[in-house]
């Protein structure tokens, strides 16, 4: 197994549920519900992802060929938690606090989203490797 990993998801679940929970119960005092929407599909595309690198963690020891791309899975999907996750949650705190200057963030969003599917095709080139 790859403990680092399986750390970096479990701080990123709890980090989930606590934003979630943020949203669902304070978020909607703050700012108009199209940008709670926003705010909410970081967090769900950050659960989803921390149970992908959870499993690329568990992976580790029954694929020990393909190690190396796995350790490129798990990179990536924590790469993309950050940029496509953490963008969105940038993106909210603007909404929220009426900053300006910051509103070109959200060009960060869909690399994140590269980053997700570039995790997602290591993963399956780690499993396909002999």
């Amino acid at each position: 197994m790859h403990k680092g990993f399986l750390i970096i998801a479990a701080v990123l679940g709890a980090l989930a549920v606590t934003l979630g929970a943020f949203g669902a119960h304070k978020l909607k005092e703050l700012v108009p519900p199209e940008t709670v929407s926003t705010f909410q599909t970081g967090v769900t595309y950050q659960f989803y992802h921390t149970f992908a690198l959870l499993a690329v963690g568990i992976l580790f020891s029954q694929f020990p060929a393909g190690a190396g791309l796995l350790e490129w899975a798990g990179r990536c999907f924590f790469i993309g938690v950050i940029l496509f996750s953490g963008s969105l949650y940038v993106l909210t705190m603007i909404k929220a606090t009426e900053t300006v200057g910051l509103s070109k963030i959200g060009i960060v969003t869909p690399i994140g989203g590269l980053f997700f599917i570039a995790g997602w095709i290591c993963l399956l080139l780690a499993l396909l490797k002999k």
